[in-house]
This record gives C-alpha cells, structure tokens and sequence, in this order.
C-alpha cells in the first residue's frame, strides 16, 4: 500500500476543501491517488467546490533581505478581492514571501508548510487559495529594490541595480516599470527575442513599401519606424515617466544619478 503522506492529505484538502481525516482516509481507500480520491468523493455526491472557484484575485508581496543585497516577491491567487484583503491571506502572502527570500530555489506550492496553510486560509474563507508565480533577484556587488503598487496590491516590482540608488530613484523607477504602456518587451535591445525584431521589421518594411517610395527610402523609413519600436518596448529607451523630474530616457535618467539597472521582474496578479 502506498504511504499515505502529509503532502498528499494536504493536496486532496487544497482541491476539496474537505476536512483532513476525511481526506486521509479516502487516500487509504484509492492507494494514495489523489484524483481517484477526487473521483471517489464525487460519487458519493461530495462536490469539490473550491476548486470549481476561480483564482483571479490576489496579491503581489516582495520582501528585501536586510543587507539589502537580495530580494523576493511571491504571487498569491484567491477568488475574490474581499479574501485578499483580509488578515489571514495577508498573513499567509507574509509567511511565503518570507520563507522564499530564505530559500529561493524553494517550490512553495509543494512545501508542506506552506501548503498547510493554504489549505487553511482556503477553508476559511471557502475560496479556491492558491500560491502563484514567484521571483527573486540578488546582487553582490550592489542592491535589490522593490515597488509594490499600494492602491492595489496587485503589481510589483524588483529590480538589480549598481551604483547607490537612493530610495526614491527605486520608487521612481518601479513606478515607471508598473505603469508604462506599451509595457516593455525587455531591458535592453538585445533582450528582445530576435524574431519578434525580424517581424517588426518585415511589418515596418512593407508599411514603408506601401507609400510607393524606392527601396532604399523604404528600407530608411522602416528603420525610422523600428526606432519608434524600439523607444516604446525597450525599457532603458522608454521616455522616463516623470518628465516633472527628468526629461529623457530611462538610460539617461540612471546614467545621470550614476545607477545602472542590470535586470528587474515585474509580476501582476493574473498576468
């Protein structure tokens, strides 16, 4: 007979909902086989309704380790607003947020722990409560920063920076990578996936053939235009948000404060 571990019980309660004897002996029944388990429930009438329930709700949480030098954010799904406002998934986004900062290379969605709690944030709200998308960035040489957009809690933001970035440079700058439209495609031009470049070039090419100028105008012209692409979808050539602040480019706005950005992960609930 297989072993009947915690993990399992803890699986069969994430997707039920249903209480822990109950699912331990049900995984007696099936040989610890977890969707048998599911479908025996079912038979006896038994819904597995949480599951049943979206997980478009959330929160982004991110922490910063106290010598600065490395970061975390954790993505926590549940199914309504109303849930992910409370103190209890507020305490659970903590405790996972905190125990991945620890170990970074940890699955959470699989750690015990974790699942434990998730289970019991799940039957007392009766949401479908699930851990989401997770990232971590570290930085030896320099500084991990972190934005979390407040009015929602939906958004974050870390980022890798060198050079001695104040605090309102990492807000500025996690604000601009929040709210900028078209959202950048990558930090620099050459983080941009070459054939997504090979298509806005063809694209920018037969738009300039079509105004019936020569070639070698045409291929000018559709250079013009990837330039304008590459001003909206490459981070560091973005116009700075804050033109109250600084006028120019992303580059040209860290360049002036001595700060070079060397990677950075947004995360959105849902996205």
């Amino acid at each position: 007979m297989a072993e009947i571990t915690a993990k399992l019980v803890n699986d069969l309660r994430a997707k039920t909902g249903l209480p822990m004897m109950e699912c331990k002996k049900m995984l007696a029944q099936t040989g610890g086989d977890v969707d048998k388990a599911i479908d025996e429930f079912r038979k006896k009438g038994i819904k597995a309704s949480v599951l049943a329930r979206g997980a478009t709700e959330g929160r982004v949480v991110g922490l910063i380790a106290s010598d600065g030098k490395s970061g975390a954010m954790v993505e926590v799904n549940c199914t309504t607003d109303f849930t992910a406002k409370s103190e209890v998934f507020a305490r659970l986004t903590a405790t996972a947020v905190k125990m991945f900062l620890g170990n970074p290379h940890a699955e959470l969605a699989k750690d015990a722990a974790i699942s434990g709690e998730v289970v019991g944030v799940s039957q007392a709200t009766g949401e479908n409560v699930r851990i989401g998308r997770t990232a971590a960035l570290a930085n030896a040489h320099g500084v991990v920063g972190l934005y979390v957009y407040n009015v929602t809690g939906k958004i974050g933001v870390l980022m890798s920076l060198t050079g001695s970035p104040s605090e309102e440079l990492i807000k500025d700058l996690g604000m601009h990578i929040t709210a900028k439209d078209p959202r950048p495609l990558g930090l620099t031009r050459e983080a941009i996936p070459a054939e997504v470049i090979a298509k806005e070039r063809e694209i920018a090419l037969e738009q300039a053939k079509q105004t019936g100028k020569p070639q070698n105008i045409a291929e000018k012209i559709a250079e013009g235009k990837m330039q304008a692409f590459y001003k909206d979808r490459v981070l560091l050539d973005q116009e700075f948000i804050r033109p109250d602040k600084f006028q120019g480019s992303v580059a040209q706005y860290l360049k002036a404060n001595n700060v070079t950005l060397e990677q950075y992960v947004r995360m959105e609930v849902g996205q």
